[in-house]
């Protein structure tokens, strides 16, 4: 079996390398802009773009100084982006044409297929790349001996910083039938990050929100300072180190968390919200968007054995043990069933729901018949617990 996954490295040019660096990304941008000029007549396909770019090299003899593979991949990115205007136009959504690039806003290029390698040289590794030289790599983590490099995209942060992510086809063993043994339900929120079936809670770091002071403090300097000038470019890098940074600190915390739900379940469920429309409360727009919920999903659907995602409706309401609905506002944080008694926290009580109701999913007569149904058993304290899970015969 082959997977394909991605590896993303720090790369350390010099001054040299740096400038032939930007100047591919100049290049691409220069190419990208002249593919939206001939794209506005119509649809126009990969291999027209092909064809264009090779009229454009005999126009313009200096583009034969650069990787053709690296230009030939602007050609799929043309054509990727004009598919995706075109499905999000049948789907009802407003579109309109390609938009020209600015120059800040291009900051990757592709060397597909070939134009790369990577060599050592004592201690310190390079990765070689046609047209520019031997650029400084850290490999934090080794690539697999028994993978093929498919392609290398170079990128440059905000912050000015280079990366090099390495797309690789690795030839894994066929995964043996296993046994799911464990399962849980989890609840997303804003004051809790995460609440599961198994009563454990993760406190919401809010690394927006603790960021706040200086990242206004940088933005009044931003403001302040004079268009075009040096001192406003200086203002705007640090502004751009100071959302990077709470970037990587909100990756590492959901990176963690993820990462200790795939390692302890074999099954994890979670709500399925409507994030767009959640975003629609002012009030909550900003929290809502610190925690990232769709990110944190993005990640365990990676990581997890199997990753069940459940509709969130009248999760929160509903009594975990006798189903009867239970109105409240985002105010009351304690669920308290006027039919059965039950108190317990409200996360907590929406975690039960999410699991039983991903349970449910297991039971259902249209899924496969390898599938064996879930025994429930009660708990102590009068929610329910899943006994057997999912387990695949023979």
């Amino acid at each position: 079996m082959i997977l394909t996954r991605n590896y993303k490295f720090r790369l350390y040019p010099n001054e040299v390398q740096e400038k032939k660096l930007q100047n591919n990304l100049a290049v691409c941008r220069w190419v990208y802009n002249k593919f939206v000029e001939h794209a506005k007549n119509g649809f126009v396909s990969r291999n027209d773009c092909n064809y264009y770019l090779t009229e454009l090299k005999q126009a313009e003899s200096w583009l034969y100084n650069y990787h053709s593979k690296m230009l030939q991949a602007v050609s799929t990115q043309i054509d990727g982006s004009q598919k995706a205007i075109m499905e999000l136009s049948k789907k009802g959504h407003k579109t309109g044409q390609l938009r020209f690039c600015r120059y800040s806003d291009y900051r990757t290029f592709t060397y597909n297929q070939t134009g790369y390698k990577f060599e050592q040289c004592g201690k310190h590794r390079y990765l070689h790349l046609s047209k520019i030289g031997h650029i400084e790599i850290r490999l934090h983590r080794e690539i697999p001996a028994n993978s093929k490099i498919k392609q290398v995209i170079v990128t440059k942060s905000k912050s000015r910083k280079w990366f090099a992510c390495i797309t690789l086809d690795i030839q894994e063993p066929l995964i043996p039938k296993k046994i799911f043994c464990k399962c849980v339900g989890i609840d997303v929120g804003i004051k809790s990050f995460t609440y599961d079936s198994d009563d454990n809670h993760t406190p919401n770091p809010r690394n927006l929100q603790k960021m706040l002071k200086p990242l206004a403090r940088i933005q009044r300097k931003v403001s302040r300072r004079k268009k075009g000038s040096n001192n406003r470019l200086k203002a705007i890098l640090h502004m751009q180190r100071v959302h990077e940074k709470i970037s990587n600190k909100r990756k590492d915390f959901q990176h963690k968390l993820s990462t200790q739900y795939a390692r302890n379940n074999d099954v994890v469920f979670i709500e399925r919200l409507e994030k767009t429309n959640m975003m629609k409360n002012h009030r909550l727009a900003q929290s809502i968007a610190d925690a990232s919920w769709g990110s944190f999903v993005q990640k365990l659907e990676y990581k997890c054995r199997m990753l069940v995602q459940v509709p969130a409706r009248n999760t929160t309401i509903d009594c975990s043990r006798c189903g009867n609905t239970v109105p409240k506002s985002l105010a009351v944080r304690i669920h308290k069933c006027n039919k059965c008694g039950l108190t317990s926290d409200r996360d907590y009580n929406a975690s039960i729901n999410i699991l039983q109701k991903g349970l449910k999913i297991f039971n259902h007569d249209k899924l496969p018949q390898e599938l064996r149904k879930v025994t429930l058993v009660e708990n102590p304290n009068g929610s329910m617990k899943q006994e057997e899970i999912i387990q695949f015969v023979g």
